[in-house]
């Protein structure tokens, strides 16, 4: 896994392209990543509906959840499948649509500074090994190119920027176990 920093798309990991994002405030820069969970519908792992809302495709009849969601414009710059597999949505240099009302150190519209990364998860059902695996190897490269990263201060929760509106990724995410500075995963 490479980034492309002509076009801050990552090469190695599949594409599946948002209409749901925007340009960034023109010299914003990137100094923020927040970890996310989604699954479709809640409770339940695979499929093609996480791509679908992303894409604005998903069919609101295919499940009762669906039609509660259906006006929803979103999209992450990355979604962690179970299976650790990455796809990404949106181009690191535009604004996915990601966090909504948010607040970080004092700054709000924390879309316009960062980066949102999605783990195909719920709050209290543990995440794979191989999440984690891809989350740390995600992060890590990351940190490379946008190195105030590597401040642990820098990696939040969902919850963390929207308290009471928000709650991801959740309770099951082990902050421990994900540790890009060691490069490595410990076993769950």
């Amino acid at each position: 896994m490479t980034l492309d920093t002509h076009n801050a798309w990552l090469e190695g990991v599949r594409h599946c392209k948002s209409p749901h994002c925007d340009d960034r405030p023109a010299g914003e820069p990137i100094e923020l990543l927040v970890i996310h969970n989604i699954s479709l519908p809640p409770g339940q792992f695979g499929g093609a509906y996480i791509d679908q809302l992303f894409t604005h495709q998903l069919d609101h009849t295919a499940h009762p959840f669906f039609a509660e969601i259906a006006h929803l414009r979103v999209s992450a710059h990355f979604l962690i499948q179970r299976t650790g597999d990455i796809t990404q949505y949106v181009s690191l240099q535009q604004r996915a649509w990601h966090a909504g009302v948010s607040c970080f150190a004092g700054r709000p519209r924390c879309n316009d500074f960062s980066i949102g990364i999605e783990l195909e998860g719920c709050d209290d059902l543990p995440y794979t090994d191989e999440q984690y695996a891809s989350l740390i190897s995600l992060t890590t490269l990351l940190q490379h190119t946008w190195p105030i990263l590597l401040n642990k201060d820098r990696i939040v929760g969902h919850c963390d920027i929207a308290p009471g509106r928000k709650t991801d990724p959740g309770s099951a995410f082990d902050w421990h176990r994900f540790n890009p500075s060691t490069h490595a995963v410990t076993s769950g």
